[in-house]
């Protein structure tokens, strides 16, 4: 596969929205089945004189990312709320070491008046200086070699580091010396990674943090700058040795690699993969039994790096094959934050991709802009990461492009809604965990509607089909999907020219889905009905509305024939 002529590695995302979804699966075999659900927001019903209704289901969202801040209370409260909303898990996302010269380190790092970083290398051959502000307090703990020194002044504190430009450990052979100066946040402010861990240890919550990531190379933005990779190195194990002296409590369960790739097996990316297996190598190493989170992304566009859920395939395989030991999970960007990724039925792929779309990939239709939709990549990955010993998670967008009419705070990006998230949602069954970008502010603020928060705590309620199966020889339909359980249906039979065939019922069966052990959401479940409608042609096709115990209902759809 050649370099791909785009392919992003920015962390912007915009957002599409789109309209209520027609989930839509064929299978031929006598006759095209098609499974069309357009659903809506959860409705919650009224309450009943005589018996409570029942409580409604969480949605399927188990963990976000979040930022970070600088008092114990405000961590606290976020990782209450998010308990409160399903979640089980929090990711900060981390920051880059970022090359700087000697006039541009902060100038309020001084040592008795003078420029700290001057200060510091007096006497030796400084190579390159580089900043490191991720807003922690990385204190004293992180001293460890002689000439690396902990300065406080004006209000602030600032950890300088010296390391060999060529060499391991503290002295340099060469005599050549890089300096990271990190920190620069206010004395009176926490360590936030140390707060967030112990905000998920009292919660029973499970915190990851960000990893350090190099620069962005200036020719190809999408890759890192590896220029300094030995400097990096050491700064790596610097960092996770502060985390295992300085927080090494049950809450911090791993950490999150937030630079990114495609989930491909192009070779071009392979700098990525071997940052991956090097910092992996150091989790494993300086704090045995932490795992790591990576997010690659879905890259589905035709006119841009045009990965087909084959690459993808084998793509994760390669990613998983970084693990160095550690327990990874891989948590695929769904790309509907980028218009990178596409939500979209078999039924739909003729149809006009919708507006959100359209402002990122142009008119056309979903078949023309997009290689395949979200539920064929993820499925793909599913295969490749099977032996590995990794897990497949999803990491679903929570936001929109932003419009007049749905502003988020100050944020470049907008407020989504229920039913955009029902739509990604449906595209992610094969994934075993699902978490989301991110919480704050996409999913507190306020715009034309209510914080999506204030719907997360309510449930959903709506019935969400995420994948199917028909044998023609039995008339067997089994639909797998979220909140099944309680499910009545109504089955139509369509086409030929023929009078349409009905039935509706409840399913012979509802059960928990058991995918492979490495994949499936736990959350899923299983319906069988069984069909005996006269089967006719290969033109036909089936509808299937199903509504659940919850009072809320997917309205059926009539697809055209085939």
């Amino acid at each position: 596969m050649p370099i791909p002529s785009e392919i992003p590695g920015s962390t912007a995302r915009s957002h599409k929205d789109r309209f209520p979804f027609r989930s839509a699966i064929a299978f031929v075999a006598v006759a095209a089945l098609l499974i069309v659900l357009n659903y809506g927001p959860a409705v919650i019903p009224s309450p009943d004189r005589t018996q409570a209704a029942p409580e409604l289901p969480r949605y399927p969202i188990s963990g976000f990312f979040i930022s970070s801040s600088a008092t114990d209370a405000k961590n606290l409260r976020n990782l209450e709320e998010i308990k409160a909303s399903g979640g089980d898990t929090v990711i900060t996302f981390g920051t880059s070491i970022v090359p700087a010269s000697a006039d541009s380190l902060p100038t309020d790092c001084k040592i008795d008046g003078d420029d700290c970083a001057s200060v510091i290398g007096a006497g030796l051959k400084i190579n390159r200086y580089f900043t490191y502000s991720d807003g922690g307090q990385w204190g004293k703990a992180a001293l460890k070699c002689p000439r690396d020194r902990y300065v406080e002044n004006q209000g602030k504190s600032y950890t300088i580091m010296v390391f060999p430009s060529n060499d391991t450990g503290c002295t340099a052979k060469d005599g050549r010396y890089d300096i990271i100066v990190a920190g620069g946040s206010p004395l009176s402010a926490t360590d936030r990674t140390v707060s967030l861990a112990s905000a998920a240890s009292k919660l029973g919550m499970k915190f990851y943090a960000g990893m350090p990531a190099p620069a962005k190379r200036t020719d190809f933005e999408y890759l890192p700058d590896t220029s300094f990779l030995n400097t990096f190195t050491a700064f790596t194990d610097r960092f996770l040795r502060y985390q295992a002296q300085a927080n090494n409590a049950d809450g911090l369960t791993g950490f999150y690699h937030h630079l990114e790739m495609p989930v491909t097996d192009n070779p071009f990316f392979e700098p990525v993969l071997s940052l991956y297996k090097m910092q992996n190598e150091a989790i494993h190493r300086i704090l045995p039994g932490r795992s790591a989170i990576v997010s690659p992304y879905i890259e589905a566009r035709k006119d841009s790096a045009n990965i087909t859920p084959e690459n993808a395939k084998n793509g994760i395989r390669k990613i998983a094959q970084t693990s160095g030991g550690l327990h990874l999970s891989i948590a695929i960007q769904d790309g509907m934050g980028t218009g990178k990724g596409a939500a979209y039925s078999a039924a739909e792929a003729g149809s006009p991709v919708d507006e959100f779309a359209a402002s990122i990939v142009g008119n056309g239709t979903w078949a023309e802009k997009y290689v395949a939709p979200n539920r064929d990549y993820f499925k793909a990955a599913a295969q490749g990461i099977v032996g590995t010993g990794a897990d497949l998670w999803a990491n679903m967008e929570g936001m929109a492009p932003a419009t007049k009419a749905n502003p988020c705070d100050k944020s470049l990006r907008g407020q989504t809604t229920a039913d955009r998230i029902g739509t990604q949602l449906q595209q992610l069954g094969s994934a075993q965990k699902i978490i989301s970008y991110m919480w704050d502010p996409y999913f507190t603020c306020s715009g034309a509607n209510p914080p999506l928060r204030d719907t997360l705590l309510q449930g959903l309620g709506s019935p969400l089909v995420t994948d199917s199966s028909y044998d023609a020889a039995t008339g067997e339909l089994r639909m797998e999907g979220f909140n099944l359980s309680g499910s009545t249906y109504t089955l139509e039979l369509t086409g030929s020219g023929e009078a349409d065939q009905r039935i509706s019922g409840e399913p012979d069966t509802v059960e928990a889905s058991s995918g492979e052990p490495q994949t499936g959401n736990p959350r899923l479940e299983t319906i069988t009905i069984t069909t005996n409608l006269k089967q006719r042609t290969g033109d036909d096709s089936y509808a299937v509305s199903v509504s659940n115990e919850w009072g809320t209902s997917s309205d059926t759809g009539r697809p055209k024939s085939g």
